[in-house]
């Protein structure tokens, strides 16, 4: 059946323009598509009426008058790592490279066991989907078994994911690598088998060929990873000028380009699927060869922070028509939330401004574009999601700010516009205040869900 969602919406219609509907109502078809949108309407009754769908033919869903809730599209998760979510908040004072040996790769090592990457996996894509976010780019581990494992688990929940398996054939412990560039091969192929032959058409779940990093990698295994992204259309996503020891690092591995950027390019990973993650260091060189590529920025301030990165210069990089969404980077980054995600991204463009140059702040309409019309940019859907535009997929979430428990404190003596109720969610909201959560028109997740 098809169903009317009333109520008031929120979303954005470009960077700096969010559109706030407080009586309007959504159209979706049985195929989870938005037939129309009505901006101002009286009921989900006058909207079907007014755009002929029979009374009978139809569900309705609302978003309740008296409270201050509202519809608002799905977050992207454009950079999360699966398999790390037990270090969540463990890093110590380590920087990038030693967090890797010291936390990270130890981990990932005992998802050679599928009942670990079953008990992480399932927690992981229950947070994430309980936090709003219906699509999310993850990067699972070495391992066969378990990046297929994650796979199926993610399209049983109903969530949208990409699925990399990890491959990294240099600079990796001996108890946790690839052992050749074969083994690396056979591994990605069978990956993408068995993910197509869940969802044949990549729906739900798609592979994305996964090189760690560039200092992980071969040359060769770039080189392969490149060829093939080119022959299967397939989208890549890998790390980038995270810290300045990697950048060093890759510097000195890969003598054969003469940038971060370069190496990727050259090996033809850099096009317009690609995701690139965290983007700190960048040179004004490598900023215009991602923009003609069409290439994305996969902005992950908890984990730059967290780690001692950098503060990467979205604006910066947003005016040059670089494509930017955000990511948790669990487990660099601390917390599963991309609502979190988005106050920390705007916190680091303010402590960027403070340096002297106000044009690197980013606004609450911004952030919040990132997290959804951004990352859904970057992960080449834009077409299809990222807001309630009729023609795109019905992946929402249903907030609501005074709900029991909610960390966000409403009075009833406030005269709040929802511009203000927005601002409170973004700087206070948390899960608790995730109602309900649809992917493609089915309701998924949420306080309010059972499954």
């Amino acid at each position: 059946m098809r169903t009317v969602y009333f109520g008031t919406f929120v979303h954005c219609l470009a960077l700096a323009d969010i559109q706030v509907l407080p009586s309007a109502a959504v159209g979706v078809d049985v195929d989870g598509t938005i037939e129309f949108l009505d901006q101002n309407t009286r009921s989900a009754e006058a909207s079907a009426e007014k755009y002929s769908w029979p009374v009978g033919s139809y569900s309705v869903v609302s978003s309740d008058p008296a409270s201050a809730s509202f519809f608002f599209p799905g977050f992207f998760d454009t950079h999360i790592h699966a398999s790390q979510y037990p270090n969540v908040g463990l890093f110590g004072k380590t920087t990038l490279l030693d967090w890797l040996n010291s936390y990270t790769f130890p981990l990932e090592s005992s998802f050679a066991d599928l009942k670990v990457a079953d008990d992480v996996y399932s927690r992981v894509i229950a947070r994430t989907l309980g936090n709003g976010t219906t699509t999310a780019a993850y990067y699972a581990t070495v391992h066969t078994a378990g990046t297929n494992l994650l796979a199926d688990l993610a399209l049983k929940a109903g969530q949208r994911a990409f699925i990399g398996r990890c491959c990294m054939d240099a600079n990796s412990p001996d108890y946790y690598c690839d052992k050749n560039l074969e083994d690396a091969q056979k591994a990605t192929l069978e990956v993408i088998e068995h993910i197509t032959k869940i969802d044949p058409d990549h729906d739900i779940v798609c592979p994305i060929l996964t090189p760690r990093f560039a200092a992980s990698c071969s040359k060769e295994l770039l080189s392969w990873l490149g060829k093939l992204s080119t022959d299967t259309n397939l989208p890549v996503q890998t790390h980038i000028s995270e810290n300045m020891l990697e950048v060093e690092l890759v510097k000195s591995m890969h003598t054969f380009a003469d940038s971060y950027a370069g190496v990727y390019d050259k090996c033809g990973l850099l096009h317009d699927k690609t995701i690139l993650a965290h983007a700190v260091h960048l040179t004004d060189d490598e900023r215009a060869l991602i923009a003609k590529r069409g290439s994305g920025i996969a902005h992950c301030p908890a984990s730059n922070s967290a780690l001692t990165s950098g503060e990467t210069r979205v604006k910066w990089l947003l005016d040059a028509g670089v494509k930017v969404g955000l990511g948790t980077d669990v487990s660099g980054g601390f917390t599963p939330s991309i609502l979190h995600t988005a106050r920390q991204a705007l916190l680091v463009s303010r402590h960027l401004s403070m340096k002297g140059d106000e044009s690197h702040k980013l606004s609450i309409e911004e952030v919040l574009y990132l997290a959804t019309v951004g990352g859904a940019e970057v992960c080449g859907l834009a077409y299809k999601l990222g807001n309630f535009l009729p023609g795109k997929k019905w992946d929402a979430q249903l907030i609501t700010l005074d709900c029991k428990n909610s960390p966000v404190d409403i009075f009833p003596w406030e005269l709040k516009t929802h511009e203000d109720l927005v601002a409170k969610w973004l700087f206070n909201g948390d899960d608790r205040n995730v109602t309900k959560v649809w992917v493609d028109g089915k309701l998924v997740a949420g306080t309010a869900f059972t499954s």
